[in-house]
């Protein structure tokens, strides 16, 4: 299993392979070590080969993971506009049949790409990516309520540290 994740010390990117066997994640730039917790990966025998199954997030402590398809979403919405765009110059020269074309090969793309990707795991609070064969098998997929608790527990996280740099006292809800 491949962790891809931003270094809590540091915030440099960080990509390790192998992570299953692993007590802890290093650091490679800032040399941070970050204990990983027992119990965080479980072992699933799948036939000759283990598989690893991520319970909880190594490297913060949330056990909230959504699986997502393992591309890169800037790559899909640029073929999408670039279908569109196609399209819209063959709809202003009146070629109704090309442009249908065009459109349903974007579609085809998409779906092919959708099909062909495989999963990875991805942590709502840290945002680490965990690739790898079978790992987001078992996962559910994005839920945005979750999603927009992890953000904004973050953005009060940040506001409290700034007034605290600041010098100025936090705010208390009455």
């Amino acid at each position: 299993m491949r962790l891809t994740y931003a270094c809590p010390a540091c915030h440099d990117t960080v990509t390790l392979d192998r992570v299953e066997g692993r007590t802890a994640l290093h650091c490679p730039d800032c040399h941070a070590v970050l204990q990983i917790p027992s119990g965080a990966v479980e072992w699933r025998a799948d036939g000759k080969e283990g598989r690893a199954r991520v319970q909880r997030c190594l490297v913060c402590p949330s056990g909230e993971l959504f699986a997502r398809k393992d591309f890169p979403q800037r790559l899909g919405l640029a073929i999408v506009v670039a279908g569109f765009a196609a399209s819209c110059v063959t709809w202003g020269m009146r070629l109704l049949v090309p442009t249908f074309a065009i459109l349903f090969a974007t579609a085809l793309v998409d779906v092919v790409l959708y099909l062909l990707m495989p999963e990875c795991l991805v942590c709502y609070r840290c945002g680490a990516r965990y690739q790898g064969d079978g790992v987001g098998d078992d996962a559910e997929g994005f839920d945005l309520e979750i999603h927009e608790r992890h953000r904004q527990a973050s953005a009060r996280t940040r506001a409290l540290a700034a007034d605290r740099v600041a010098g100025a006292p936090a705010q208390t809800r009455p």
